[in-house]
Parts: structure tokens; sequence; C-alpha cells
């Protein structure tokens, strides 16, 4: 398996998948079906985790990929790119920390940190996807 050609698309999918478990997991808790919920939750944390593993074998095994595009979209892009960076770092420990209190039933501090966690990862992941698509589809 050449990772440099593989593992982005790989990622950008286990990305996608997360956004749906994300999408479903927000449904379910509006409509009180706890169980599923966390079912859904554990779906994307899972997913999450197998990205992160993929992601950093690819990181640490490809070379840089440099984007292409010119003009406006450079400046867009970066601050895409950063922000995504900045805030998946942020995303990780607060990921946890949320998904500890709602596996202990901490109910209260579990939607607390939930309201700021998941838009944060919702963001992350869609962002993901959006600096994939500009890198090895739009501006190839």
């Amino acid at each position: 398996m050449d990772t440099a050609t593989t593992l982005p698309h790989v990622n950008a999918t286990l990305n996608a998948i997360t956004i749906v478990f994300l999408i479903a997991a927000f449904w379910l808790i509006k409509q009180k079906r706890i169980e599923a919920h966390r079912r859904a939750m554990l779906g994307a944390l899972t997913v999450s985790a197998l990205f992160l593993a993929s992601y950093l074998v690819y990181h640490f095994t490809a070379p840089i990929f440099v984007f292409r595009g010119e003009g406006l979209v450079r400046p867009f892009y970066y601050a895409l790119l950063i922000s995504h960076v900045i805030l998946a770092a942020l995303a990780t420990p607060l990921i946890l920390v949320t998904a500890w209190r709602g596996l202990k039933r901490t109910d209260a501090r579990h939607r607390a940190l939930a309201r700021w966690t998941w838009p944060v990862w919702m963001y992350v992941s869609v962002s993901g996807v959006a600096v994939y698509a500009m890198l090895y589809h739009v501006y190839a």
C-alpha cells in the first residue's frame, strides 16, 4: 500500500463517516433516545480514533503535499487549514472528557461541555473533508 496516495482518501472517508455519526447523534439526543445517541457517539469516537491513527501514519510516511491553488483561494485555504489544525488539537481532549462524562452519566456536566464539543468536532470533520477536496480534487 502506498500511504501517500491511499491514506488521504481513507482519511476523508473516515471524516465523512464521523459527520454522519455526529448528525445522527445530535438528532437522536433531540428525540431523547439516549441509548441510540450513546451508540452513535461511540461510533463517531471509534471512527475518529481510526482517522487519527491513519492520519498519523500518513504524516509520518508521506511527503508534504503542497496546495496548488492560486490567487484569492490561497489565503482562504490556509485560513481553513490553520483553523482546522488548531481546533482539531483542542477537540481531542474536549471529545475525550465529554465522552467520559456521557459514559459516566454525569448528564448536566456532559451537556454543558457537549454544547461546545459537538460544534467544534463537526467543524473539524467538515473542514477536514473540505481541505481534502481542495487538495486532491479541486486544485489537484
